[in-house]
């Protein structure tokens, strides 16, 4: 792992890890500001069959439940794309939660917090997607492709011959 992956993920897991831990620790503001979001979202999500928790503290646990185990995986490197993946998506209802909230006087909060939720959700994007140099999912694809291809051309070739060679032995 390259020195660079090595210092930024930890650093892209520490705010998760802190702020997840403090939500199991006490989830009452989380849980207000998620609140309207699931008196949104949580019906439509559960006629769904989308298991979504109606207490919104228990909502705000389940979040940041995950938000620390994929931060901690992320910062030990086990798994660090998917684990950003979920970063990602567990940020979604809680960056939609705030930027949702009802409460004038925090515009200014409600802004720099969607810009910051917004520059995380990015990061995480690209440590989701990073390959460490090593080839993707679609290359590998279009190259196990490619080779089949070249396989089955060289086959057939080989084959053609053969049936020649059989032509003349036999006549």
């Amino acid at each position: 792992m390259a020195l660079t992956r090595r210092i930024a993920r930890p650093l892209l897991s520490s705010g998760f890890i802190t702020s997840g831990t403090q939500v199991l620790r006490e989830p009452g503001a989380a849980a207000e500001e998620l609140r309207p979001w699931l008196d949104k979202v949580g019906p439509a999500a559960r006629a769904r069959g989308i298991p979504v928790p109606q207490d919104p503290a228990t909502a705000a646990r389940a979040l940041a439940g995950v938000q620390v185990a994929a931060a901690g995986a992320l910062a030990l490197g086990k798994a660090p794309r998917t684990s950003a993946a979920l970063l990602a998506a567990a940020l979604l209802p809680t960056a939609l939660a705030t930027t949702a909230s009802g409460d004038p006087d925090a515009s200014r909060r409600k802004v720099t917090e969607a810009t910051r939720n917004a520059s995380l959700v990015g990061g995480l994007l690209l440590a989701a997607l990073d390959t460490e140099g090593r080839p993707g999912l679609a290359w590998r694809a279009r190259r196990a492709s490619r080779d089949a291809r070249r396989q089955a051309r060289h086959l057939a070739k080989e084959t053609a011959l053969e049936a020649k060679l059989a032509a003349k032995s036999i006549g």
